[in-house]
């Protein structure tokens, strides 16, 4: 990415901030994964309870690497060798968890987080629970408005999801939402968060790369 096209997405992501924090939202912009280790650090303190939702820019940004390093009581959906049912106690664990960490399918510059979940379970995390949410975001995700956001997932989110999850949906085949009745259809849960009334909980942090889904 050149320097000019780095400075169109850092006047998108200030932009969003902005709307944001009017809506008693958290946002900061890092230059790198190393800066963003170190804003996580910031915001969570030292031994907490920590949990995440299904993320692939978690994954990207080495965050998931970063809870397991033993600074947090990291509660891992990830382990190797989890049965249906202690997975399934992991997702209610997370409500009660100091800090919850996960992304967004879109974030628009009006300062608004537009989800779609196939179980619910990160949805509810982000919606109550947990003291914090941390989510961390890459430029990509971020879109004009709400339509905007609706159609980045029909066309960018959902596909890939389901196509990263073998899942066997019309979207995995053709590359968008075609709005199934297949069983395993990931897009059942929609929220939109607008606001919040603790000022203190979300905490959104933007990386000026692409990331995740």
């Amino acid at each position: 990415m050149d320097n000019n096209m780095n400075w169109v997405n850092e006047k998108k992501i200030s932009r969003t901030i902005k709307a944001l924090e009017k809506n008693n939202i958290k946002g900061y912009l890092v230059d790198n994964k190393e800066e963003l280790k170190q804003k996580i650090d910031d915001i969570v303190l030292k031994g907490s309870k920590v949990a995440c939702g299904g993320s692939m820019t978690l994954f990207d940004t080495e965050v998931i690497e970063h809870l397991r390093n033993g600074r947090y009581d990291f509660i891992d959906r990830y382990k190797e060798g989890l049965t249906p049912e202690e997975i399934k106690e992991i997702y209610r664990k997370a409500f009660s968890c100091d800090a919850y960490f996960t992304s967004t399918n879109a974030i628009t510059e009006d300062g608004y987080l537009y989800n779609v979940d196939g179980n619910g379970n990160r949805v509810a995390a982000m919606l109550y629970g947990p003291d914090k949410v941390i989510v961390v975001v890459g430029v990509n995700k971020i879109v004009k408005n709400i339509k905007e956001a609706i159609e980045r997932n029909r066309r960018v989110s959902a596909p890939a999801n389901a196509k990263r999850l073998n899942k066997k949906t019309p979207c995995a085949k053709v590359g968008y939402c075609m709005d199934c009745t297949s069983e395993d259809r990931i897009c059942r849960e929609y929220t939109l968060i607008k606001n919040q009334k603790d000022g203190d909980r979300i905490h959104v942090i933007f990386l000026n790369e692409e990331l995740g889904y």
